[in-house]
């Protein structure tokens, strides 16, 4: 195993938790039992989940050097414990009052104290997946030992036999996986800040903060990449004492280092070189994709990447399920799936890339998010059609009724997908387009994005019938 010797450090002749036994939670125990197979062989070892099916696990059967809590109280022994490796789903603020945060650690944590330096780490509110996979698909075309994990993919400790002093890793990283973080990548990268899982935070600070460890947790040798358009992340960089390398992009002015379009080309500063005609993209449609795809640009620079197999990377891109997905054309009509859309700023940026938008379904989970700036822009805008889904999409409607902005326009209110497409496909105007870009969280009907998306997508196909 890669690094045995300094991930054993970590954990050797420690009292360590795993709390949470989801993908991530087996993952931790998977790793540490082949670390130390005993408590004698130096690690005492517990698994602590709501959750009572745990107490059956087949994982865990044949343990009999194993504490296993389960039900409400099952942090209830987090005291008795050196090191907390928590799953990502688990706030912070749960730990509060029962151990000291300095106890609690993550995965994430654990793998970039180890291999740090060696890694890509992307985050942000909207646009992390599709940024990762650009950067591994550039990476992985000149450098063949890159491997992709994180957030989207595989938890971080199932790479590790995977690994050699020359391999780069490419990670998607949620506010959740870098709450708790000590060390920060060799690269990291912040796309923008919107408001979301204001459920998981104290408060929006709180989840600006935890993004932001990305860059507060790299030394003076590491490098920075973030966007300056975005102004909740701009003021919050500015205001932070952070010692890495910054680089920044921007599509609207020029900056003194990093990345800047100068409305036909990208521009690298200092230089002023062009580096990419922005006209040769294909399948990745937006100006906030094409805002990203400078933060890949800046990644392929730091790894010495030629522009031209920076540039063929990103045109041969076509994208990732459930994010502007092209579903079908039927009966004349357009279907775009993008169900990754859970806050108001990313459907703004979908009907802003796809123009001609005619019917729009919005709405599910509702977590409080403020839908100012949506109705607003709705008002302002040309889609003839909307279908409201969920407690979000009801409040969405009564804010829109109050600003007298579905006036001329055609509505549902419908906690249906049945109903909702075939409604679309009734009044959506031939030639036109109907965009499932719902601004709001899924987990009220779906058990996440991606089967909401998939049930959207099969309900197209089949005009709204099973």
């Amino acid at each position: 195993m890669y690094k045995e010797a300094e991930l054993k450090k970590i954990f050797e002749g420690k009292r360590v938790m795993i709390a949470g036994f989801g993908r991530e939670g087996r993952s931790s125990y998977k790793l540490i039992r082949k670390l130390f197979p005993t408590s004698s062989s130096g690690v005492v070892l517990a698994v602590a989940d709501k959750n009572l099916n745990v107490n059956t696990d087949q994982l865990l059967a044949n343990d009999t050097d194993l504490s296993i809590f389960v039900g409400d109280d099952y942090l209830a022994h987090s005291a008795e414990y050196d090191i907390i490796l928590k799953s990502p789903g688990i706030p912070t603020f749960d730990f509060e009052n029962i151990v000291p945060l300095s106890k609690v650690s993550s995965q994430t944590d654990v793998f970039l104290q180890i291999y740090g330096s060696q890694t890509v780490a992307v985050t942000g509110t909207k646009g992390k997946s599709t940024t990762t996979n650009l950067i591994y698909s550039v990476l992985k075309s000149y450098k063949p030992n890159t491997i992709m994990a994180g957030n989207m993919g595989l938890p971080l400790f199932d790479i590790i036999d995977q690994m050699s002093n020359d391999t780069a890793i490419v990670l998607e990283l949620s506010s959740h996986q870098l709450e708790n973080i000590h060390r920060g990548p060799y690269i990291g990268i912040v796309l923008n800040l919107f408001q979301e899982h204001l459920d998981h935070y104290h408060s929006y600070l709180d989840y600006k903060m935890a993004k932001l460890n990305i860059a507060l947790c790299q030394s003076p040798s590491d490098v920075f990449i973030y966007c300056v358009d975005n102004d909740e992340l701009s003021l919050l960089v500015a205001q932070s004492d952070i010692k890495s390398i910054k680089l920044s992009y921007s599509m609207h002015k020029q900056v003194e280092k990093g990345c800047y379009c100068d409305g036909y080309h990208f521009r690298m500063m200092p230089g002023d070189n062009i580096i990419y005609d922005i006209y040769s993209q294909r399948y990745v449609k937006g100006m906030h994709n094409l805002s990203n795809c400078m933060a890949v640009f800046m990644v392929g620079h730091c790894f010495g990447i030629p522009d031209s197999v920076i540039a063929q990377a990103i045109a041969d891109f076509k994208g990732l399920e459930h994010r502007l997905e092209y579903v079908a054309e039927k009966s004349g009509i357009t279907f775009y799936n993008d169900s990754i859309s859970t806050i108001p700023e990313a459907t703004i940026a979908a009907v802003e890339a796809l123009k001609d938008v005619d019917t729009l379904i919005l709405g599910g989970f509702d977590r409080g998010i403020d839908y100012t700036k949506l109705v607003h822009f709705i008002d302002k805008s040309n889609i003839r059609n909307i279908a409201f889904v969920g407690e979000a999409g009801s409040r969405m409607h009564n804010m829109l009724i109050e600003a007298d902005a579905l006036q001329g326009r055609n509505y549902i209110l419908s906690n249906s997908y049945c109903d909702i497409v075939q409604w679309c496909y009734a009044n959506t105007g031939e030639g036109k387009i109907c965009l499932l870009s719902p601004a709001a969280s899924s987990y009220d009907m779906f058990k996440n994005f991606e089967e909401r998306g998939r049930v959207f997508k099969d309900l197209v196909l089949t005009n709204g019938k099973y």
